[in-house]
């Protein structure tokens, strides 16, 4: 007999952002415009909604204006600041080559969009979704994915509060809620905990490419006030990564209120086990042209997260029976654009419209085979196959031949000319080279002023766990880490992750250890993608853990 509470809904929804809030919107729209009843829940990890939202961003409004088209007179925050001028860096080490627009298509020149913080986003969604009637549960984590008798996706459960880290139940104990749904949309965001056990249950990768990823490393800075140009937007390409063959790139962009947002993407498929995104980061910020506009300015915020970046080919089965997959944790990133946003909207609006559909019809716990037509027949399905080659052309071919190559495949692409190819992508976790294999990386101490280490920088992400509970980054097994890792790769979690989770202490007495600090993990799940041996498995931790991004 089960000690859990249960609650029942038309429609559970896990992960409150754009793509969740969107589904939950969009299904309270047709509840309101056609009459009908409809409960709809979100859960969310978060302490708050937003505050484990991080993007650059710069968001194409176009699944905004379908959603609520007077956003714009709604207050809604991303309207602030619209995107007046977009630049394209090519950096060596000490200079700077601006593309010029002519180059590149023009779905790729930013007109119209508008640049912000996602997570203020999501918390004014998330206010327009309360206003319609949903009930929205931040804090709350779901952990456990229910079935039915029959195999059907039947809900979620939420984890347990009060657990010690021996198991033990403590005085605040409170055990997990269970929501049950006809329908449960998985809106996780890149590489979700659930979702990656419906991959597995459900065979949902049987006909698509592995999903890739990226590890976006994001810092908001106050800058002088003459340096600001409110709607700026500036990508960079090349340096520091050409240096080691790794792929990805910077973004900085004047938002608000003096601020920039800049951040750096590298790719997981890179090779060397001695590279550190983090410290590419910081490297790709002593860059003159970028140092430049951050003279005199002040770090104030931090933090990471992994990206879907296999596009088009790596969008698995969207539906099984009773659940679907919404946003980026299905992976409709548009990498060449680095807009994501709109096709995660748009995917739970989809989501929504035939969950509604279904839900009047009497029906539940079935597969929403309306949904996957849907994708099939919408602009997110054609504009990701616009760009489907762009990624792997520049993986295959390096960062000059491979950028021109893709260039030349987008503009093809985008007048109709269609390649007779979508080319294929590799696992991030198997593309380690041995550490004999490959040149260590000495990577400059930081300057406190520029550049920073890890731990100051968890600090700014107001990252806070209960300490005493189940550690959540989980090993299947204990003695892979030093008895194969740490020999062939030198331990390379200790490395990819921006947060300072993973280290290897005792090696100077020749009794080396692994050593999780799951205190300060930022939820970005680079090592649950990159870990050469997939030993790592990233669970959720009770909710409301995690960082507490203000403004990201």
């Amino acid at each position: 007999m089960s000690e859990r509470e249960s609650m029942p809904y038309d429609v559970v929804i896990v992960g409150a952002g754009p793509a969740g809030l969107s589904a939950a919107i969009r299904l309270k729209q047709l509840a309101t415009e056609q009459g009908g009843e409809l409960s709809v829940c979100v859960l969310e990890k978060g302490s708050e909604v937003g505050a484990h939202i991080l993007s650059g961003a710069v968001i194409d409004p176009r699944s905004l204006d379908e959603l609520i088209p007077d956003w714009r007179e709604q207050g809604c925050p991303m309207a602030e600041v619209p995107v007046n001028d977009n630049q394209h860096w090519m950096l060596s080490k000490k200079r700077k080559f601006g593309m010029p627009h002519v180059f590149t298509p023009g779905f790729m020149h930013n007109k119209g969009t508008y640049t912000g913080s996602l997570g203020n986003l999501c918390r004014w969604l998330a206010g327009k979704a309360e206003e319609l009637g949903v009930e929205i549960f931040p804090g709350f984590a779901a952990a456990e994915i229910l079935y039915a008798e029959d195999g059907t996706v039947k809900g979620v459960a939420t984890g347990d509060m009060g657990v010690a880290r021996d198991g033990h139940h403590k005085p605040d104990y409170q055990p997990g809620l269970e929501l049950h749904a006809k329908y449960t949309f998985f809106a996780e965001g890149a590489r979700g905990h659930l979702t990656r056990q419906l991959v597995d249950r459900f065979d949902l990768r049987a006909d698509c490419e592995p999903q890739v990823y990226g590890l976006g490393i994001k810092e908001l800075w106050d800058i002088a006030p003459e340096k600001h140009a409110a709607g700026r937007v500036i990508h960079t390409q090349g340096w520091p990564l050409s240096e080691t063959g790794s792929n990805g790139g910077g973004f900085l962009y004047h938002q608000a209120n003096g601020q920039v947002a800049l951040g750096f993407v590298t790719w997981l498929n890179y090779s060397n086990p001695y590279l550190s995104p983090f410290q590419e980061m910081q490297r790709w910020k002593t860059h003159p042209a970028i140092a430049e506009i951050l003279e005199g300015g002040k770090r104030v915020s931090y933090g990471a997260r992994a990206i879907s970046d296999g596009g088009y080919q790596s969008v698995p089965k969207l539906v099984m029976p009773g659940a679907a997959l919404i946003g980026d944790t299905a992976g409709f990133l548009n990498v060449p654009r680095i807009k994501g946003t709109h096709t995660a909207m748009k995917s739970g609006m989809m989501a929504a419209d035939a969950a509604y559909a279904a839900v009047q019809a009497g029906r539940e716990g079935d597969e929403l085979t309306a949904y996957t037509e849907a994708y099939d027949a919408s602009w997110v399905k054609k504009e990701l196959s616009v760009v489907r080659n762009v990624l792997p052309l520049v993986e295959k071919f390096g960062e000059g031949f491979g950028t021109v190559l893709a260039g030349i495949n987008m503009w093809l692409e985008s007048w109709g000319i269609r390649m007779p190819f979508t080319m294929k992508h590799h696992p991030d976790h198997k593309s380690l080279w041995r550490k004999d294999q490959v040149q260590p990386i000495a990577y400059p101490k930081p300057d406190g002023v520029l550049t920073f280490d890890r731990l100051s920088s968890v600090f700014l992400s107001n990252t806070n766990h209960e300490e005493d509970q189940p550690v959540h980054l989980t090993l299947k097994d204990p003695d892979i880490p030093v008895a194969y890792d740490l020999p062939m790769y030198d331990e390379p979690a200790q490395r990819y992750c921006p947060a300072g989770v993973y280290e290897i202490v005792g090696q100077e007495t020749g009794d080396p250890k692994f050593v999780i600090n799951a205190q300060n993990c930022v939820h970005c799940k680079t090592c649950d993608i990159k870990d050469p041996t997939q030993n790592i498995v990233w669970v959720v931790p009770e909710g409301g853990g995690g960082p507490n991004y203000p403004n990201m």
